[in-house]
Parts: structure tokens; C-alpha cells; sequence
């Protein structure tokens, strides 16, 4: 193991004095500087960083058109509350995302600071517009840690931990997924086994599912599944919610994955990339279902703060078809070196998927786990990565700023890294 420097040991000294333990961290070095798709500890060793703040960096790290408009904003006024009094920047950008929002409903769009409020709100305003209490999320999806938002959350470990009792009537379907022995049919049969069983259509507000999971491991929900939740949602008047707070805002390709699916969700949900590192999150729905709650019954002091509306719009201006046609080059590239470790290692890796440049890479499971290992390995070489799903899943969430030559770099390292761990092991077989 890389023995840390001397100022990153220090801080992490500090950290562990003055910071909770439940706050966990993958790597443990003092960021003190990023340029696009790098990132510079405090001793001043280069890092290409493949985490992106956990998908919020597709734009890449001070972007200058980004800083720029901050620095704009905060020198006229950094805060007001959009319920004391409305301001530009809000309403400039609810309008860009519900022209940006697919399908061809009329829409509008709640600001909010975090991806844990977005989608309790959409709940609550499922709720409000149809009356109903019930929520149907998914094993594996991920939708945030506060309570509404963990109690839809379908992983235990490590979220859940003691923090129950959890939210009633929220029940979680499985996700399809062929590997691991969901089919679609399969799929569908359970939940309607849950309708019969222990929610009632008619008594669910909504369905809440990730088009690619995230935390769940990089796993794309297959078209055939989201075209049958779109018609059961139609015909039992539930609302279908998709939360895209990962795979938004070019990560896969386009400013949201369903826009591949051919489907209009009632609500959507969105944060990390959306203001290219600023807090900031949005409900974006059907205008008819976003007016149900009363007046007074949305907001938060912090939500659509002016600071981040200013750098989402700057965002937004950088995401072409330009910007999109390189998130889908990076995919390829990084799908075709995983593919060339999973030739490798065929008994190591079980999958490698993804849409765009969201991209996994499932290892199978052994006694000792091999992602963490590789993870570190991958940090020696000077790359950062982080886990998915049950520890066994690499995800890949580069700033898709990043250049080819920089881009080939870091998947040499990570082969290298991966060859470290797997290589031994793939010999004595």
C-alpha cells in the first residue's frame, strides 16, 4: 500500500478528529486543485479523475464559462429565497429545463438543493395529485439518505443501518436483470404479483425507478421494462417517476437517458451534473401533476439558490450535440478496454455494461472482494475510481471534457491495476 504524504496524512488526522465516522471516503488525499478531467493533491501529485464528484463533473472541474457566471451572480447577490421574492436565474432556468424535459406534455420545474430532496418532493407530489399513499421503488435503486428518500433506497448496507423505523407502505420490486437471473417477464410478474398481494394500484401515489442504476452497479433498466411501468402507470393512473440524478446531463449521452427510451415520464428528477458542481437538484413534470400540491406546500429556504441557477444555465449552454457525441465516444473507448479486461479475465469479470459514458465493469464475487484492490492499485498509478453495487463494480463518471491521449492513459493504468489484482490469481488457474 502507497504510504501517504505528509500533508494528506495530516488532514486526514484532522478529519478523523473532527468529522464523523459515518462519512466515508474512498481516497484518502487532500484535493486542493482540478482542471478538466484532473486533479492535484496537496503534495502536488497529479490524479485523472474517473469519480467526476460522483457524477457531478461531466462538464469538468473549473470550467471557465461555469466559474465565471458564479463569479457573476455573487457579485450582484448570493441569496434572496425564492419564496421572499422571485428572481431571473430561477425562472430562466425552469424554463430551459421543461423545454428540455422529454415528451411533448406541457411542464414545469421545482429547484431544490439535493438529489435527496428531489425525489421526496416528487413524491409528495404523486401524493397530492392522486391521492394515494403508496410508493413502489426498486432492489438496488438508490434515491437518497434522507428518511422518504432512504426508505425508497433498496440497498441496506451502507445506508440503512440503524436509522429505521423507515416510511410505510413503500414496498421494492426487483430490478431486471439478466445476470442476475431477472428477465423482464420475471420482473413484471413480481410486480404484479405486488399489486395483488401487498399494494393495491389503487392505492400507489407512484413508481420511482433509475433508468441506469447507479449505486445498484451501472445497470440499464431494459426498454421493454420502462415501456411496461409507462402503461401500467397509464392504466392504474399511478405516477411514473424516473429519477436521473446520474445518468442526467450528458453522462449517457444526452441531457437525460430516457431520451433512448422513447417514453415521457410524469415526473423526473435531477441534480448532481445539472449546475457543473454547485448544490442544486429539480423536479421537472407534467404541469398538471407539479400543480397539485397547494400553495406554500413546496420550497425550501436554500432551494433554486441564485448562485447555482446562474452556473446550471451556463451548463446547460455547454452541452451540445457536440458535448453529447463525445459522451458517447468516451463510452466506447471505455467499454472497449473493459471488454478487453473481461477477455482477460473471463472468469473474473461477469459484465460489462452501461449506456453512454456510464459504463461498468462487474467483477465476479471471491472470498476476498476485488474492486477496493484495484481501486487502490488504480490511485498508486495515479487514476481515481470508486465502487458500485455490492462493492464489485468499477463505475466510470470522467469529466467528458477529457482528451483521447489522457483518456487511453488512465484506462492503461487501470488495466495495469486490474492486472496486479487478477493477474496472480488467472495464473495458478
Amino acid at each position: 500500500m502507497q504510504a501517504l504524504s505528509t500533508a494528506n496524512a495530516e488532514l486526514a488526522r484532522r478529519r478523523a478528529a473532527s468529522v464523523p465516522r459515518g462519512v466515508g471516503c474512498v481516497h484518502p488525499v487532500a484535493i486542493v486543485r482540478g482542471s478538466g478531467a484532473r486533479l492535484w493533491d496537496a503534495e502536488g501529485r497529479e490524479y485523472i479523475d474517473f469519480v467526476g464528484g460522483i457524477g457531478v463533473i461531466n462538464a469538468g472541474h473549473a470550467e471557465p464559462a461555469i466559474v465565471a457566471a458564479i463569479a457573476r451572480q455573487a457579485e450582484a447577490f448570493t441569496h434572496v429565497s425564492f419564496q421572499v421574492a422571485s428572481y431571473e436565474p430561477y425562472v430562466a432556468l425552469a424554463e430551459a429545463l421543461n423545454r428540455l424535459a422529454p415528451g411533448p406534455a406541457a411542464k414545469k420545474t421545482l429547484l431544490l438543493s439535493t438529489g435527496a430532496e428531489a425525489t421526496e418532493n416528487a413524491i409528495k407530489i404523486a401524493r397530492a395529485y392522486t391521492g394515494r399513499p403508496g410508493v413502489i421503488a426498486f432492489q438496488h435503486g438508490y434515491h437518497g439518505r434522507t428518511l422518504l428518500a432512504l426508505s425508497m433506497t433498496g440497498k441496506n448496507a451502507p445506508y440503512k443501518q440503524n436509522f429505521g423505523p423507515f416510511c410505510s407502505e413503500i414496498v421494492h420490486a426487483p430490478f431486471p436483470h439478466e445476470l442476475h437471473g431477472w428477465s423482464v417477464e420475471r420482473a413484471l410478474e413480481a410486480l404484479d404479483e405486488i399489486f395483488a398481494g401487498s399494494l393495491a394500484p389503487e392505492r400507489t401515489a407512484a413508481i420511482i425507478i433509475e433508468p441506469v442504476l447507479g449505486e445498484g452497479g451501472f445497470v440499464p433498466v431494459p426498454p421493454a421494462f420502462l415501456r411496461a411501468l409507462r402503461e401500467r402507470c397509464t392504466r392504474e393512473g399511478i405516477v411514473l417517476v424516473c429519477d436521473e440524478i446520474q445518468s442526467g446531463f450528458g453522462r449517457t449521452g444526452g441531457f437525460f437517458a430516457l431520451e433512448r427510451y422513447g417514453i415521457e415520464a410524469d415526473l423526473v428528477t435531477t441534480a448532481k451534473s445539472l449546475a457543473g458542481g454547485m448544490p442544486l437538484a429539480a423536479v421537472v413534470g407534467k404541469a398538471e401533476i407539479m400543480d397539485a400540491p397547494a400553495l406554500g406546500g413546496l420550497g425550501g429556504t436554500y432551494a433554486g439558490n441564485p448562485v447555482a441557477c446562474a452556473a446550471a444555465l451556463a451548463t446547460i449552454e455547454l452541452m451540445d450535440e457536440a458535448f453529447f457525441a463525445r459522451a458517447e465516444a468516451i463510452g466506447a473507448r471505455v467499454r472497449g478496454a473493459f471488454e478487453e479486461l473481461a477477455a482477460r479475465y473471463p472468469h473474473d469479470v461477469a459484465e460489462v455494461r452501461g449506456l453512454g459514458a456510464m459504463i461498468g465493469i462487474e467483477f465476479a464475487s471471491r472470498e476476498t472482494p476485488v474492486v477496493p484492490r484495484i481501486v487502490e492499485r488504480a490511485r498508486e498509478r495515479g487514476v481515481l475510481l470508486m465502487p458500485a453495487g455490492e462493492n464489485n463494480v468499477i463505475r466510470t463518471l470522467v469529466p467528458l471534457v477529457i482528451d483521447d491521449a489522457t483518456l487511453d492513459e488512465a484506462l492503461r493504468r487501470i488495466a495495469s491495476a486490474a492486472d496486479d489484482v487478477l493477474a496472480p490469481t488467472a495464473t495458478k488457474e
